[in-house]
């Protein structure tokens, strides 16, 4: 992900684990990569991750551990 890519019409998700609070992190998904953001406060800006980045950050967080490329 570039910092220029244009997240005004990006698709943002939260996990369906998510509960009917605002307390949640969204992701959207460009062609350069995954941009998160707080839902309490989706105009206050997003991290941008590479592909690479965004799959080190889904296997550091899931409970089988880290996943290898």
């Amino acid at each position: 992900m570039t910092p220029n890519d244009d997240l005004s019409q990006a698709q943002w998700f939260k996990s369906s684990h998510s509960g009917g609070g605002n307390d949640c992190v969204e992701v959207a998904f460009t062609g350069s990569g995954a941009a998160l953001r707080d839902s309490k406060d989706p105009e206050g800006g997003a991290f941008r991750l590479s592909p690479h980045a965004w799959r080190g950050l889904l296997g550091a967080v899931r409970p089988s551990g880290p996943a290898h490329d």
